[in-house]
């Protein structure tokens, strides 16, 4: 179940009622009149089945209410009702397969932004990346595999590619385009400053290591990228979004950005130029994958019309 508030202007308000009483997958439904302050009017509560909120929101956008007024929406963990589980038989289709787009379009724009946090996540990620392949240690390359953000701007392409938003891929591309170069010289000047104090053995890492998988690009990089962009996307479009932690285990994207910098460092030139081909299929692979899930996943709710909330884009660049 969802928990919806809306911030509804008076005149406004026997109508918004009125879409959310006509739909059987909403319980709960609370008024509290005159309560909102800014924007001034009537607060309504409800809780939604998930997979009714998509038509719930539709109609609450189609009475201008995400201008007038004000349109939230937020999980909730557990609801003990009876109204509840009606509201949720009632509702077409299961919850755990419905795509609530507004939510999805709101998620991905946050996740994008470049600003300081993804920047200092993403190299701390490369960092971690070059300790472990510095040091040989698998156990470290996951952790940075964990500790990357790309996941999320990647994601927000894919759902840009598919909803035409064209803004949201400019800005996740930016921070991409930006935030990997800024991650990977700052692993550089560290790299170079561990081989001038002798913490990196360059013998060593010249020779086979149990690491050198992060470099060896082929086909099952493509397989592995394809698998991991469409399981993390069937994550975020459902309440599965405990499986993003394995989609971060399974790609080598951070880790190859920290390979090639590494092996440029030292000279290894033909390493550096594999790690960088592993990084693209890593990007495309995903992209790819989780746009064709999302077009599959929106052709089942073809008559939904995805309409951005307003938060969203304003912050879109």
């Amino acid at each position: 179940m969802l928990h919806l508030r809306v911030v509804s202007p008076s005149e406004d308000t026997e109508r918004a009622l009125a879409v959310l009483r006509d739909q059987p997958g909403t319980a709960h439904l609370i008024v509290h009149t005159g309560a909102a302050v800014s924007p001034a009017g009537d607060l309504i509560e409800a809780d939604v089945a998930r997979e009714a909120a998509d038509e719930v929101l539709e109609a609450l956008c189609e009475l201008g209410l995400d201008h007038s007024g004000a349109i939230t929406l937020e999980s909730l963990d557990t609801a003990l009702s009876d109204s509840a589980d009606r509201a949720e038989e009632s509702a077409p289709g299961e919850g755990a397969d419905a795509v609530v787009w507004q939510e999805l379009l709101n998620r991905t724009g946050e996740e994008s932004r470049l600003n300081f946090t993804f920047l200092t996540f993403l190299t701390i990620a490369c960092l971690l990346a070059s300790v472990g392949i510095v040091t040989d240690s698998p156990v470290t390359i996951v952790g940075a595999m964990v500790v990357g953000p790309e996941f999320g701007p990647l994601a927000a392409i894919a759902v840009g590619l598919v909803l035409r938003r064209w803004d949201l891929v400019r800005r996740a591309a930016i921070a991409l385009a930006l935030g990997f170069p800024v991650a990977m010289l700052v692993t550089a000047g560290v790299t170079v400053l561990t081989w001038f104090v002798g913490l990196l053995d360059v013998s060593a890492f010249r020779e086979s290591h149990e690491v050198d998988f992060v470099y060896e690009v082929g086909w099952y990089s493509l397989i592995v990228a394809l698998l991991a962009g469409a399981a993390g996307m069937l994550s975020m479009t459902s309440a599965k979004s405990a499986a993003l932690v394995g989609v971060f285990i399974s790609v080598t994207t951070v880790p190859a950005a920290g390979y090639a910098v590494v092996a440029a460092v030292v000279g290894e030139w033909s390493k550096a130029v594999q790690s960088f081909g592993q990084l693209a299929v890593n990007l495309v692979g995903i992209v790819a994958a989780a746009a064709v899930v999302l077009l599959l996943r929106r052709r089942r709710g073809a008559s939904v019309t995805v309409r951005p909330l307003p938060e969203v884009e304003k912050s879109l660049w």
